[in-house]
């Protein structure tokens, strides 16, 4: 293949920038990361730039948003290099990141939707001194008693940061309060659903970020809007990829 693929109308890297809203510099910055077939040069060192060019930005600048700057820099890269067969799969990868990401987020809406909010068990005329809640919370034994498991899986737990138990200052015992006891439940469930705790952890803190028991209904939304946008990010990027696709068959 020739090193400029393409004849015909001849532009200026100032003329790909403002179609764009760039600097030329960031325009010849593309071309040097391999995102721009290279261009050619007039006699006098100038670089110019063809049709083929301007397709190529508006592939790149299309994928940024589904795929993340680095992916869309190796898509453009190796479409360039003709090894069209890499981009496409960098491409399904991305694809698949997203149903992944919307598989997680149905686990999470599912282990919010399972959580039964119970209140803490009052003690029994005549119980022994074992704790069984303090100041605003419940202590280990009662919430692996609620959860069915045993307090050693809850301190686990808080090794791996699902739940995150104060100290009452003059005992020295775990106390979950209504956020922890929310992570403990949302943690069983997703357990039960097989997830490893590496998994469960960045969940919970989504869930966490949200505020409080209300909010996850609207961080989830939120979750929810941003995979969509995500997911056409994706398909206006695949429209201006096949676009430079055909144009490179084109022009070749």
């Amino acid at each position: 293949m020739a090193r400029n693929p393409q004849s015909g109308k001849r532009l200026r890297p100032v003329d790909l920038a403002r179609a764009h809203g760039l600097s030329t510099q960031a325009v010849r910055n593309y071309e040097a990361d391999g995102i721009l077939p290279a261009a050619d040069r007039t006699p006098h060192g100038y670089r110019t730039y063809t049709p083929l060019h301007a397709g190529a930005l508006r592939a790149f600048l299309a994928l940024v948003p589904g795929h993340g700057h680095r992916t869309a820099t190796s898509i453009m890269r190796a479409v360039n290099q003709g090894a069209t067969d890499e981009a496409l799969r960098l491409v399904d990868e991305s694809h698949a990141q997203l149903l992944d990401d919307r598989q997680t987020l149905r686990a999470v809406e599912r282990a919010l939707r399972d959580l039964a909010p119970t209140p803490p068990p009052e003690p029994e005329p005549g119980a022994d001194a074992t704790p069984r809640s303090g100041p605003a919370g419940t202590f280990i034994g009662p919430l692996a008693g609620r959860l069915g498991i045993r307090p050693a899986t809850l301190r686990t737990w808080e090794r791996a940061g699902l739940v995150s138990p104060r100290r009452d200052p003059r005992t020295g015992y775990r106390v979950y309060d209504e956020a922890d006891v929310r992570d403990a439940h949302m943690a069983h469930q997703l357990r039960r659903g097989g997830y490893l705790l590496e998994q469960i952890a960045p969940l919970i803190a989504q869930v966490r970020a949200a505020g409080g028991p209300e909010p996850p209904a609207t961080a989830l939304h939120d979750w929810h809007a941003r995979l969509s946008v995500r997911g056409r990010a994706l398909l206006s990027g695949a429209v201006e990829l096949d676009a430079y696709l055909r144009l490179r068959e084109d022009r070749g």
